[in-house]
């Protein structure tokens, strides 16, 4: 069982387990979802929400944002554009190391046709 906070090793979660790794209820989730855009579960043809990995990591930092540093909806959402803002964009390093993937890459395809 995880402990609160701490995100078990595995790529999808159902509502119950967040709820659990957050320690709070089901409908708080629900909400939250709502609020924060960045939040998005994916629907299972029954309808279950499947958290992903890194909508878990945003719920704890919601969390943390509400709880902890006590802001409001408004005020946490706007934090949370900040952060995602401060992310700087690709630099010309990182679009050459992408074009050397992408060429391995074509090798690759190229060897298996």
């Amino acid at each position: 069982m995880a402990i609160m906070g701490e995100i078990p090793e595995k790529n999808y979660f159902r509502i119950g387990e967040v709820s659990r790794i957050l320690a709070v209820q089901p409908y708080v989730i629900r909400y939250w979802e709502s609020e924060f855009r960045s939040v998005r579960p994916v629907r299972t043809r029954s309808d279950q929400r499947l958290y992903r990995r890194r909508d878990v990591e945003e719920l704890l930092a919601i969390k943390k944002l509400l709880y902890e540093e006590r802001f409001t909806i408004n005020g946490a959402r706007k934090q949370l554009q900040r952060r995602g803002q401060a992310i700087p964009p690709p630099g010309e390093q990182d679009r050459e190391i992408l074009r050397k993937i992408e060429s391995g890459l074509r090798d690759i395809k190229a060897m298996l046709a």
